[in-house]
């Protein structure tokens, strides 16, 4: 049952939290560049869309770890936590972030000062989004070099 749990978390990884990643990097940017709205709204899809299938990330993650007998290793501990900081960081910060940079910029008087706070929330959101990638890279690194591993390597 383990190898089952681990080969359906691996995809689950690939599957959901690898097309966050990507589309996420490419928001900031695109919102800012990209000649009609829709590839920004898209890429923001994107992110919401597998966020919901990311969560089954943990679930499976959980359940190989049962599976294995090692849910209180201190790696799958510090795992499981920066997995919860990296959701908590796409849903309260990365995906309202993308959805206020959809809106449409307000014109008239005033319009060179918000065209400057969105390019100034465009950076905010390019490093928060810079932020989770960082905590999913170091997930990864735990999980292929965890301590006490049965790989030898």
């Amino acid at each position: 049952m383990a190898k089952l749990f681990l080969s359906l978390h691996v995809l689950a990884a690939i599957l959901a939290i690898g097309p966050i990643t990507v589309a996420a990097s490419m928001f900031p940017r695109l919102a800012r560049t990209a000649p009609t709205p829709e590839t920004p709204a898209l890429l923001h899809k994107i992110c919401r869309s597998y966020a919901y299938v990311g969560a089954a990330v943990p679930v499976l993650g959980i359940a190989t770890g049962a599976a294995l007998g090692v849910l209180s290793d201190a790696w799958l501990v510090v795992s499981i936590v920066l997995t919860g900081v990296a959701a908590g960081v796409l849903v309260a910060v990365i995906l309202p972030g993308q959805s206020e940079l959809l809106e449409p910029p307000e014109g008239g008087e005033g319009a060179v000062a918000g065209e400057e706070e969105r390019r100034a929330a465009g950076a905010r959101l390019a490093m928060t989004t810079g932020v989770f990638n960082l905590l999913w890279a170091a997930v990864v690194v735990l999980m292929i070099v965890r301590p006490g591993s049965t790989t030898g390597a």
